[in-house]
């Protein structure tokens, strides 16, 4: 099956240090629904754009990398038969109803990298 790269924009993230567990209800819901179905493989919830560092060239500088509304709040990979299929489990994030949205992107190549001990 092929693996999709799902690339969560939002405000910002949801998973903030002082969130409670209202403000992440329906993402842990969706996330524990992806699991129950064996769709995805890997997810991670990025913290605040206020934590963001940006790099380009020898530049450093603090926030996200392009300044605006939406941010990438998380990502997760899901295992889809085709791009239709990833799509459709896409559309169920609670980002896209509350105002984000998505990118799904197949995954070319990579893995985990392993480390050497």
């Amino acid at each position: 099956m092929a693996q999709y790269a799902v690339l969560i924009y939002a405000n910002d993230s949801a998973h903030r240090p002082d969130a409670r567990a209202a403000d992440t209800e329906a993402y842990d819901r969706h996330a524990e629904e992806l699991e129950r179905t064996g769709a995805m493989v890997a997810a991670y919830a990025l913290t605040p754009r206020d934590l963001a560092t940006s790099v380009r060239g020898d530049v450093v500088t603090d926030g996200p990398f392009v300044d605006t509304k939406e941010i990438v709040a998380g990502f997760y990979i899901l295992q889809a038969p085709d791009l239709d299929a990833a799509l459709a489990i896409a559309r169920l994030n609670p980002a896209c109803q509350e105002g984000g949205g998505v990118e799904v992107r197949p995954i070319a190549s990579g893995g985990v990298v392993e480390r050497r001990a």
